[in-house]
């Protein structure tokens, strides 16, 4: 059973809050009864720690999905997070893309494992590695859009340009349909005015392709993933937890006007 949406969290760039986009978004969207699976494509597999799957409990994985066809359903394992699930990354993903390097139809080996699920999930999130490779690719292929959080930093924007290029390359040859979501401001201090000037000068770059939502620099943000579960259960009145909601309904409520 296709999932009814599939968003791949995507930015070559790291340390700008992916992986923790990635987490407490998916638990977000779970506190608002979706049955939400995240796909660590990271090799890193930090989201994979951030949600309990210990590091030698991961004998199924995207690893084995993407390179021994085990099929999708039997790597998929629940989470502590009501209506969350995770398919957890192995180290060994790292080699993924030389294995499937040559192989015809290399770009779609998720597509494919999506399409055999029958997990009948409403929203899939594909945490993507830090980089434009054959991972990030077979993420984009499956996709229907994508979310780019983006640091409020002095080099927020360097970078930003030649991701929408490949997404437009990817629209172009492997997924005709993939759109953006939009960009999500993280890691932002509102003591910071550099913050502040960096967050006008995106706005003004991309518009209405930035979210109204910003996360802020939060310090329950960052203790949450040693504890292994996400912002949103760690601390569920802390601002990191109340910007990820809001987060989760404005992408509730923009998916809902499509369909009108």
């Amino acid at each position: 059973m296709t999932p009814k949406r599939i968003m791949a969290i995507v930015n070559q760039k790291g340390g700008v809050g992916k992986t923790t986009t990635a987490i407490n978004l998916a638990a977000a969207l779970a506190e608002h009864e979706q049955r939400v699976l995240l796909i660590d494509m990271d090799p890193q597999g930090n989201a994979s720690t951030g949600l309990g799957v210990p590091r030698d409990d991961r004998s199924r994985s995207t690893y084995h999905i993407m390179t021994e066809n085990l099929p999708f359903d039997e790597a998929v394992r629940p989470t502590r997070v009501r209506g969350l699930y995770i398919l957890p990354s192995h180290s060994d993903l790292a080699a993924a893309e030389m294995e499937i390097g040559h192989t015809e139809g290399r770009t779609r080996v998720l597509t494919q494992a999506l399409e055999a699920a029958s997990g009948g999930f409403d929203y899939v999130l594909i945490d993507c590695p830090p980089a434009l490779n054959l991972l990030t690719l077979n993420a984009l292929a499956a996709a229907r859009s994508i979310i780019v959080p983006l640091q409020c930093e002095f080099f927020a924007l360097e970078g930003l340009s030649q991701l929408l290029k490949t997404v437009e390359m990817a629209k172009a040859g492997i997924n005709p349909k993939l759109a953006i979501d939009g960009v999500v401001l993280t890691m932002y201090d509102k003591r910071n005015r550099l913050s502040a000037q960096v967050a006008d000068d995106v706005r003004s770059h991309l518009g209405r392709a930035v979210f109204d939502t910003v996360i802020p620099r939060n310090v329950r943000i960052a203790e949450a993933p040693s504890f292994a579960e996400p912002v949103t259960t760690y601390d569920p009145s802390s601002q990191g937890s109340k910007a990820y909601r809001r987060l989760a309904r404005e992408i509730l409520r923009k998916h809902s006007e499509r369909k009108k």
